[in-house]
């Protein structure tokens, strides 16, 4: 299996599994579990436009502001689907999710297989969490836009991301 040490983690390097993903790539499939432990896959948001938001942990400040911040971009475009993937149980996202109001995204958990995280390279070794960042797919689920952050304690580029998006409605 690939490992690449490209980020940091509160300063400290992490490794990364999995293959690195990259713009022009064809999405690779993964199985996520939903809030109701029913099955997740691409083909329930197929022929959309995908932006997916991978945080460490939901309960965290930067992954509850990311989180917040896609879901209200979701409820202003159209005929985009806004994935929030993480390791959290699905019990905890959907605990989260009430309490914040995220109703626009879909919010799934890869804690039974990984098979998000080890397919898109988004592991991070150490804590079986995943690295933040963000994919985007167009309706052919090509890759068309991607960002590992370098520290999992900052940002993603939203604007990039939303940008990348835009440009494919």
């Amino acid at each position: 299996m690939e490992k690449r040490s490209v980020t940091t983690f509160a300063g400290n390097p992490v490794t990364l599994l999995g293959k690195e993903i990259k713009v022009g790539d064809k999405a690779p499939e993964f199985v996520a579990v939903n809030g109701d432990l029913s099955p997740f896959s691409l083909k329930d948001v197929e022929g959309k436009v995908k932006l997916i938001s991978a945080v460490p942990s939901v309960d965290t400040g930067v992954c509850e502001l990311q989180t917040i911040r896609f879901n209200e971009e979701a409820s202003k475009l159209n005929d985009v689907a806004i994935i929030t993937i993480s390791e959290d149980l699905p019990f905890a996202q959907a605990r989260f999710c009430g309490a914040k109001g995220i109703e626009n995204a879909v919010v799934v958990s890869d804690y039974k297989d990984t098979e998000f995280g080890l397919n898109y390279g988004f592991l991070m070794e150490e804590f079986r969490l995943l690295n933040r960042g963000i994919v985007v797919l167009d309706k052919d689920n090509m890759v068309r836009y991607v960002e590992y952050v370098k520290e999992n304690t900052d940002h993603p580029d939203y604007d990039k991301a939303i940008e990348a998006v835009k440009a494919l409605i």
